[in-house]
């Protein structure tokens, strides 16, 4: 033992400076090459490309960092450009400092620092050297020599790695065929298990990771939904709103408290490092947070493009995604494959902001995170969850994001052995996706039109070439389910005119003033993939099912009948929350169904999970479900996607988790705040102390 690692140090030694002087000798190639291919770049003597390339050397090595640690908040809104035209005047000055180098002017300094860029990254990749393993080897050496060693009786750390949108039957398949085969060793070698968990109602992003990270997630609708007594639609993806609701949910004690991080995140679990994280975001974080949240911004960044060839990596890889996306459309444009959408305009060179860079930094973030030592790290990998949705759940580019996820998270099981402490890595998804054609392809408009439409509001504008080419069909199904209906639909047709209230209803002339749109006076319509949410902003709280029926009598029977509409959600004042359905209701209050139960295709525990729905303050007066057809595994979104989810029906409400065996399972997990209950049993378990809330903190200190 103690021979052997002196001759391992030796070793790696070794191997660093041939490594040094292969890349020197390369880059003193280049430079040569260089000098004769680049126009404005010429060097006059045989020594000067060797000096040359050991001072650019030292320039990536030593000056670069120091640089970037004051310019990346620069690097940070350009993905890493500007950190190159800082180098390329570095360039530019090396070369001015070295008699009888000609660079004509800085564009010619900056084409010359992607060349040695590209260099050292063709260099790395030939030996197979793992650059950021050899960064962090230094970097772990710089934290010994600087902070305590780590106690023998530490806790084991985990990492919970978020793959966004990721199914449980989909990751079945993707270990099965060999796209996942990070995931598929693990299963082999018996080292982890797969497990199932069922979503809430809202099956998407802001209800699973406020529920995961919080342990609650009450008063979350969807992605987005409208408060009536603030006139306002909350937007999960907006700072200011994903701050509000983390105030909401947050009691100090979170998933991620003591010392925690929390990356690529939309709420921080409490952590008390934090970055790329929506809640968190610097000036809308309160005062009160500002002081232990220390690295929202560059953790993570610095990091990774502290190296200049992962920034010229990073940009490479970015460009190839775009031109792997614009022929992914192309092809499926070419084979008429249905569902699609539209994939032009801006999205080409918006998706590899998250399928390449926000992937990158998180990844670089998270090796940080261990390094130092964190007890729990969650991160979330947006990239699959984006690609699904304008490319389908299973298509070949969507598989293809998902390998790439694989592989890094492959290199992150791997880097967890430079850790000053064990670490445990958990996979899971905060919800599922179903694929179908979307609900306005299919029907000439959206929900929003239709519901404005049927509650007196302007018609709709949203004709189209595909209108006009299948209107009549459509009009025709809806014009026949219209006149005869089903049994739901004719019985509130009776019940309205038994009542002869249709005439003497009251008309609303305008909303209220704001940025919230109508879809027809007084009436907000606000989608969240596959839950549409109707509110009559005249009314103060609910509104009932008999106002409603008085008000506006054709809304809910058409909204039953239309064959896009799965279910809907109301509230009685006779029965309490009723769910209707075509073809039945159920009383959820209780538990009486009429006819055929709505709720049958959804799965057991679907009247749970509305029940509890009903009992939001901000619950909308109409819930709409899309209709889910279990022959065929789809249903039709109320957004544009072809993958999507925020509702129930398929396999949206069926996310995954893969853990270590030795943790173990509940047989059944049903909702977000469960599986947060089964995340910190497991801390616990492990030895991490429970978590304290700051309140109580400050008394006992």
């Amino acid at each position: 033992m103690t021979t052997t690692a002196p001759k391992g140090r030796l070793l790696r030694g070794g191997r660093a400076v041939a490594r040094i002087l292969l890349v020197w000798a390369a880059v003193t190639g280049a430079l040569r090459l260089l000098d004769v291919l680049l126009p404005g770049f010429r060097m006059t003597h045989w020594w000067q490309p060797t000096v040359c390339a050991l001072l650019l050397g030292l320039l990536a090595g030593v000056v670069w960092p120091l640089v970037m640690r004051i310019a990346y908040p620069l690097a940070f809104f350009t993905f890493g450009l500007f950190g190159f035209l800082l180098l390329g005047a570095g360039t530019l000055a090396v070369f001015r400092t070295v008699p009888g180098v000609e660079v004509a002017d800085f564009r010619s300094a900056v084409l010359v620092t992607l060349g040695m860029a590209a260099v050292g990254a063709l260099i790395s990749s030939l030996l197979a050297i793992d650059e950021d393993e050899i960064f962090f080897r230094r970097a772990a050496r710089r934290r010994r020599r600087h902070t305590p060693a780590v106690a023998a009786d530490q806790p084991p750390g985990v990492v919970f790695l978020q793959i966004d949108g990721l199914g449980f039957d989909t990751v079945r398949r993707a270990i099965r065929d060999g796209d996942m085969p990070t995931f598929a060793a693990w299963l082999a070698e018996d080292s982890h298990a797969l497990a199932q968990w069922h979503t809430d109602w809202s099956s998407q992003t802001g209800a699973s990771v406020c529920g995961i990270l919080h342990g609650s997630n009450h008063d979350i609708l969807g992605f987005r939904w409208y408060e009536k007594d603030r006139d306002h639609v909350m937007a999960c993806a907006h700072p200011t709103d994903a701050a509000e609701i983390e105030r909401r949910h947050s009691d100090g004690r979170g998933l991620l408290s003591g010392d925690g991080a929390s990356r690529g995140n939309l709420f921080s679990g409490d952590a008390d490092h934090v970055s790329l994280t929506m809640s968190s975001i610097p000036v809308l974080v309160p005062k009160k947070l500002l002081r232990r949240r220390r690295d929202r911004l560059g953790a993570g960044y610095y990091a990774y493009f502290a190296n200049p060839v992962n920034a010229l990596r990073t940009f490479a890889v970015a460009l190839t995604d775009v031109f792997r996306e614009i022929n992914a459309a192309v092809r499926q444009r070419r084979a008429g494959v249905v569902p699609r959408v539209p994939r032009g305009g801006w999205y080409p060179l918006a998706r590899p902001g998250t399928t390449v860079i926000a992937r990158d930094v998180v990844v670089s973030a998270i090796l940080g995170d261990m390094l130092a030592g964190r007890p729990v790290v969650y991160a979330d990998f947006l990239g699959y969850d984006e690609v699904a949705h304008h490319s389908g759940i299973e298509r070949f580019d969507t598989l293809s994001v998902l390998r790439s996820i694989d592989q890094q998270i492959a290199r992150l099981h791997r880097a967890s052995r430079l850790a000053p402490r064990r670490y445990h890595v958990v996979a899971l998804s905060d919800h599922g996706q179903t694929q179908g054609q979307a609900f306005s392809q299919r029907f000439g408009e959206t929900i929003e039109a239709y519901v404005g439409r049927l509650c007196g509001g302007s018609p709709s504008a949203l004709a189209g070439k595909r209108r006009q080419a299948e209107s009549w069909q459509i009009n025709a199904a809806l014009a026949e389910a219209t006149k005869s209906g089903g049994l739901i639909a004719r019985r509130l047709r009776a019940r309205v005119e038994d009542a002869e209230c249709a005439e003497n209803r009251p008309r609303t002339t305008s909303g209220s003033p704001g940025a919230v749109t109508r879809v027809a006076p007084g009436v907000v319509a606000v989608v969240s993939g596959h839950i549409a949410m109707v509110s009559f902003t005249e009314h103060e709280g609910r509104v009932e099912l008999e106002t409603i029926e008085r008000e506006f009598p054709d809304l809910l029977p058409s909204l039953v009948d239309h064959p896009g509409v799965g279910f809907l959600l109301v509230r009685s004042r006779e029965f309490g929350p009723v769910v209707l359905g075509r073809d039945g209701l159920h009383r959820l209050a209780s538990g009486v169904v009429i006819g055929e139960d709505p709720l049958l295709p959804y799965g057991p525990h679907a009247a749970d999970l509305i029940r509890r729905v009903d009992t939001f303050p901000h619950c909308a007066d109409v819930m709409i479900n899309s209709r889910y057809d279990p022959d065929s595994d789809q249903a039709s979104p109320f957004e544009t996607h072809v993958g999507s989810h925020g509702g129930l029906g398929g396999p949206q409400q069926r996310g995954f988790v893969v853990h270590p065996r030795e943790f173990g399972f509940p047989g059944e997990v049903v909702g977000a705040e469960a599986l947060h209950r089964v995340f910190r049993g497991w801390l616990t378990d492990l030895g991490h102390p429970a978590p304290v809330s700051p309140a109580v903190s400050e008394v006992v200190s």
